[in-house]
């Protein structure tokens, strides 16, 4: 008969409906988790802005960014030296100046009268056409016989430096960029260098020293063997 009931046909009809119904369920609900998950990433990442937090250590330890992120003129400096690590990175650095102040590197706790903390710039460039990890290579230098006596025994001397100059503890931070140079960019979790730019950075004393220690007593090295092979310190001379 031509009107005869088709139960088959119509379950199935039903069937592609509700499974239509579902997919879409299912593919507006995977565009959802897809977009949370990329909302995360974007709350999560770090931004290449410079920001207003310390980068993550370097293998040199202890840096951070100063969160001004100022363009500064190209400094007059010293020679400048490359140095290349195992890893294939390069880095040109050339130091500026040094002295001390009672707060290099902005407000830190006062110094013991008769003190003060030393420091030294330096402009640190990528030298490579890719990014490289940012790291801080230079040391600072002083006499031992001009720190005080309470922090002698943390001046530690380092091989192929002069034996009467040590090292206090330090940390390094860029103030600043050379000639409009990007700013430091993160990549997966480790800030990097982009290709050919410069930074100006200061590394100061943690501990301090006497307050007639004058500028011209005060040294950079580079002596880490991921710089220098041979263990010597190989020193960056100011203008």
């Amino acid at each position: 008969m031509s009107n005869s009931y088709q139960p088959y046909r119509t379950n199935h009809r039903r069937k592609k409906r509700n499974a239509g119904r579902l997919g879409l369920a299912g593919a507006l609900t995977g565009a959802l988790g897809i977009a949370a998950v990329a909302a995360a990433i974007v709350v999560i990442r770090p931004g290449d802005d410079l920001g207003g937090e310390a980068a993550r250590p370097t293998l040199a330890g202890q840096g951070s960014i100063a969160p001004e992120r100022s363009s500064v003129p190209v400094p007059k400096t010293g020679p400048p030296i490359g140095f290349t690590t195992p890893e294939g990175y390069g880095y040109t650095l050339a130091a500026v100046k040094a002295g001390t102040a009672r707060e290099p590197l902005g407000a830190t706790e006062p110094p013991p009268s008769g003190t003060t903390y030393a420091y030294a710039d330096y402009v640190l460039t990528n030298s490579q056409r890719r990014p490289v990890l940012l790291d801080y290579p230079a040391d600072l230098f002083m006499p031992k016989e001009q720190v005080p006596a309470s922090a002698q025994e943390r001046c530690m001397p380092q091989a192929g430096i002069p034996d009467d100059m040590c090292t206090l503890p330090n940390h390094s931070e860029i103030t600043a960029r050379v000639d409009g140079s990007k700013p430091p960019i993160d990549e997966s979790g480790s800030m990097m260098i982009p290709a050919g730019a410069s930074y100006v950075v200061r590394i100061a004393s943690d501990l301090p020293v006497d307050e007639d220690l004058s500028a011209g007593a005060l040294r950079l090295y580079v002596w880490n063997a991921r710089y220098t092979s041979d263990r010597k310190g190989i020193r960056l001379a100011f203008p």
